[in-house]
């Protein structure tokens, strides 16, 4: 049994981590800022964490919430390319700075290692797929910019400091319990809320841009091995599930799981937002024993099914 720190772990992705936690034994204390995430989120495991509830731009809460902690999953941010930019400053501000917070805070500490959520968003605009963790680096966005610099900041901190650090990017990942309200949220978890409700489908540009769409409990994986994992301090890796579907091929396969057409009706392309994108998993299988265990086409009947049942 061991005690971890998840930042932002009543959110989408860290509610899902809190509660696998949860469930193997550990001990789990959670800080979040509640701005995206929900306490709702984590009503299966309330009585059997700690939560903390504050800003990891805050180095006296964040110093208290790393106390005792041996490993820190550290997923709080905010996530959202259109969102940082209309608003560079405060994306940089709790990405980055936020980031520094934890990482000095965990060094003071001693806690064994931090696993630092990145993106994909890392690689910007580029013909080179699949994406591979040792091409060139072009970000396109201040998010993604953001992410990048909590790369290096992880990186420093592992050579100066001797603090382990090992980041993950992570490639547009969905499942139970994303926001599907939010102005920006991810396109699969608004499609099935507009599906669900007879709405047309909002589809930016032509629709033939294509993610690797990875499921959440993937991800889950890819974190509890980074976390403990001999030998990889310092270390980067893709976090996907090694394949690409267009939004017009993820609208075709909604279609096949309801069993019913789809209107849809499209708009401008995003600024910020890459044409493709496609993980090389070689290296996460290689060092982190990381194979996505559920499939693009389960995963998504998985969350069609939250959300269905949530709209009855």
């Amino acid at each position: 049994m061991a005690t971890y720190l998840v930042t932002g772990g009543a959110g989408f992705i860290g509610s899902h981590l809190v509660e696998r936690l949860v469930t193997l034994g550990h001990r789990v204390r959670v800080l979040d800022d509640l701005s995206e995430g929900r306490r709702e989120n984590l009503a299966s495991v309330w009585d059997r964490i700690e939560f903390l509830e504050g800003d990891v731009r805050d180095p006296a809460l964040v110093r208290r919430a790393v106390r005792g902690v041996e490993y820190v999953l550290h997923q709080a941010a905010l996530r959202s390319v259109p969102r940082s930019i209309e608003d560079p400053v405060t994306t940089t501000e709790v990405n980055v700075l936020g980031t520094v917070n934890l990482l000095e805070a965990a060094r003071e500490a001693g806690v064994r290692r931090v696993v630092f959520a990145s993106s994909s968003s890392v690689y910007g605009e580029t013909s080179e797929l699949p994406l591979r963790e040792s091409q060139p680096l072009r970000p396109i966005s201040p998010y993604a910019v953001s992410k990048l610099a909590g790369e290096h900041y992880c990186r420093v901190f592992t050579t100066l400091y001797g603090l382990e650090t090992v980041s993950l990017r992570y490639f547009n990942v969905f499942g139970p319990r994303q926001d599907p309200r939010s102005e920006y949220a991810a396109v699969i978890a608004r499609f099935i809320l507009a599906a669900l409700r007879g709405e047309p489908l909002e589809i930016h540009g032509d629709g033939h841009q294509s993610r690797d769409f990875t499921y959440v409990e993937n991800v889950v994986e890819a974190n509890l091995r980074a976390a403990v994992r001999p030998g990889l301090a310092g270390e980067v890796f893709n976090v996907g599930c090694g394949q690409r579907y267009s939004v017009l091929e993820v609208k075709a396969h909604l279609e096949r799981i309801l069993g019913r057409p789809l209107p849809a009706r499209h708009t401008p392309p995003r600024p910020g937002d890459v044409r493709h994108t496609q993980a090389d998993l070689s290296e996460a299988e290689r060092k982190l024993g990381y194979r996505p265990q559920i499939s693009f086409e389960e995963g998504l009947r998985r969350t069609v099914e939250f959300f269905a049942t949530r709209a009855r």
